[in-house]
């Protein structure tokens, strides 16, 4: 059987105000190429490539995951820059939309985590918290954990009938790195999980074709078996698109 193949965004490695993404070579996080090895796929890295577009990319791919990451510069989303946003990049963060957009037109599966979450919102028409301390003062939880960033720290309410609530039940312990949350969620999209807080963790597309989450499954799979579930449905759900061809 022909091994399917996942599209992964490249991140850039010790991003600095002062150095322009060109400076250092796109990486991956190890835990995400793992996952998608050990569950029979071939990960393929995609560079921010000024002369490539989305559209290049979907022929070679059967799948697309979007890992975590820096903010997402918010000229993407129709806003300024506030005070406590992080580091952006807008090259990377137009070529990853780019992508995004080509890979959703295509109906091809979507998988989104932390960062991914967010600018998979973003590409499709939503926008985000640039700071859940400054802009959403309800936000009561830690959500930037001070504990080990593969622990979890809170608890997360998933939608029964999701693809969320299929893999981990009604109820799941998630680790937290994030300052940023969704804020208007972009249509075709639904809420899917939500901290006690009411701060947006997942969502997904009725047709399950887009799944993303908050939180970062790939730092917990060896410990927290429930969340290789979510990488099984994502490599599944991918599969079967492949197979319809």
């Amino acid at each position: 059987m022909k091994k399917i193949r996942i599209a992964v965004t490249g991140r850039t490695l010790n991003l600095k105000n002062d150095e322009p993404t060109y400076a250092h070579a796109p990486y991956v996080p190890r835990d995400v190429i793992t996952i998608l090895g050990k569950l029979g796929t071939i990960p393929l890295v995609l560079p921010d490539t000024a002369e490539a577009s989305g559209e290049d990319y979907v022929d070679l791919c059967d799948g697309l995951l979007l890992p975590g990451g820096a903010d997402v510069d918010p000229v993407f989303y129709g806003e300024e820059p506030e005070w406590k946003i992080g580091s952006t990049d807008y090259k990377v963060d137009r070529f990853e939309i780019d992508v995004i957009r080509a890979f959703y037109r295509a109906g091809k599966p979507i998988f989104g985590i932390c960062r991914g979450i967010q600018v998979l919102n973003i590409a499709l028409g939503g926008t985000v918290y640039q700071d859940l301390q400054t802009d959403l003062p309800a936000a009561s939880i830690r959500h930037a954990q001070g504990a080990f960033g593969a622990y979890p720290t809170h608890h997360v309410r998933l939608e029964k009938g999701s693809a969320l609530y299929a893999a981990l039940g009604p109820v799941a312990y998630v680790n937290s790195r994030h300052h940023q949350a969704l804020k208007k969620v972009a249509a075709g999209l639904c809420v899917t999980a939500r901290a006690a807080d009411g701060v947006i963790e997942g969502v997904e597309s009725a047709s399950r074709q887009v799944v993303a989450v908050q939180w970062h499954p790939e730092n917990m799979w060896q410990d927290h078996p429930e969340m290789r579930r979510l990488f099984e449905d994502f490599v599944e759900r991918v599969r079967k698109t492949a197979e319809k061809g």
